[in-house]
């Protein structure tokens, strides 16, 4: 079938992108398989200088650019992270626009990495509009995670890797902006038969609804602490994106995603912030669904502030 991600692209990204985000850990735990009743194997991109799989995708978009473009995006944190380091390798001015409410270690790192950081209204989505105005005030090219096919195809590097070394029924796969899932249900669906279900918070259902309903469907607000996930306005081209490469959606509570966060740091030693961990949350509200399927996961961001590691971890 058609589609607007290439696989030529998602092949062509493991030569673009840094070591450091490639070929990332890929097993099952004995000890996690047996607190989830289900045998799943886990993709771990918490293990790179940005703590998430969002290098991946930044690094190959910025690949194809000139130094001399001034950049501008929206970001929860880990996306502004990914475009810092990928900006700060290649010599380019990065502004970055951030909700107040913002996870301050995202912040601060983003800042450490050379960005620039302003800081907008109450959520990711209004901090994305903001930057809209700016660049065109600014002359600055506005840089959509999600929309960008470049992004995408990076993270599709992800499914990639998991085929190459392993084969699984159906792939549990977090769902924000569409960039993670996109590019690696684009690689899997067209190099294998496993099934793909998309996740997201009960607390932040836009992009589910949306690919469902086959259009655009915004919330007023949000209401989930996996903040990387958390989208109340979905991009219509990363909604078709999913059209043909997505057999299901899942919702995840908030109660889950706070039980999966700790079995990932009890049995694996990994400190997960939430929207990393949805997918085992999945495995958690639907046991019976999963009973003799191989599972595989994306554990695609740890970033973590002590107090929220104290509050969440215990």
């Amino acid at each position: 079938m058609n589609h607007r991600l290439s696989l030529e692209s998602i092949e062509r990204a493991m030569q673009t992108i840094p070591s450091e985000f490639l070929h990332s850990p890929q097993y099952e735990s004995e000890a996690l398989n047996a607190a989830l009743g289900s045998r799943v194997m886990v993709k771990i991109e918490t293990l790179n200088p940005i703590r998430s799989f969002k290098g991946r995708g930044a690094s190959h978009f910025v690949a194809s650019l000139e130094p001399s473009v001034k950049l501008v995006c929206g970001s929860a944190g880990n996306f502004g992270q990914a475009m810092a380091y990928a900006c700060r390798a290649k010599g380019m001015d990065l502004t970055v626009f951030a909700s107040l409410n913002a996870n301050p270690l995202k912040l601060e790192r983003m800042k450490a990495l050379g960005a620039t950081v302003i800081l907008h209204g109450q959520d990711f989505d209004a901090a994305k509009l903001e930057a809209k105005h700016w660049a065109v005030q600014n002359n600055a090219r506005m840089v959509e995670d999600g929309l960008e096919p470049l992004i995408s195809e990076g993270a599709g590097t992800i499914g990639l890797e998991l085929l190459t070394q392993h084969s699984f029924d159906q792939i549990l796969i977090p769902l924000g902006n569409g960039a993670l899932l996109n590019g690696v249900a684009r690689y899997i669906k067209a190099n294998s038969s496993a099934k793909v279900l998309a996740v997201c918070a009960a607390g932040a259902p836009s992009m589910l609804e949306s690919w469902r309903a086959g259009r655009v469907i915004r919330h007023e607000s949000i209401h989930t602490i996996a903040d990387g996930i958390g989208v109340r306005e979905p991009i219509l081209e990363a909604v078709q994106d999913m059209n043909g490469i997505v057999d299901d959606g899942l919702l995840v509570t908030e109660n889950s995603i706070l039980e999966a966060m700790k079995l990932l740091h009890q049995h694996l030693g990994l400190v997960v912030e939430p929207s990393g961990a949805v997918g085992i949350a999945v495995l958690l509200e639907h046991q019976g669904r999963f009973t003799g399927s191989r599972v595989a996961t994306i554990i695609c961001g740890g970033n973590l502030t002590l107090e929220q590691m104290k509050g969440w971890l215990g």
